[in-house]
């Protein structure tokens, strides 16, 4: 358990900006290792702003003109 902790404690983002904390190479074989979850990712709307293309798109700008 405490193996463990001191592990993820090493890839602490806060602690791996220290000179001499985390190789590189560790740091990229962690990074590497990580699961692929994209796949749960969903688009979220924000409040206020169009759906459809994004700012600067060119796409049409409200639903009417799609047709």
């Amino acid at each position: 358990m405490v193996h463990r902790s001191m592990e993820n404690l090493k890839f602490d983002k806060r602690l791996a900006a220290r000179r001499g904390w985390l190789d590189p190479q560790d740091a990229e074989e962690r990074l590497t290792s990580l699961p692929d979850v994209s796949d749960k990712a969903e688009v979220v709307a924000v409040a206020g702003e169009e759906s459809g293309s994004p700012s600067g798109g060119s796409g049409p700008e409200t639903p009417a003109e799609v047709g």
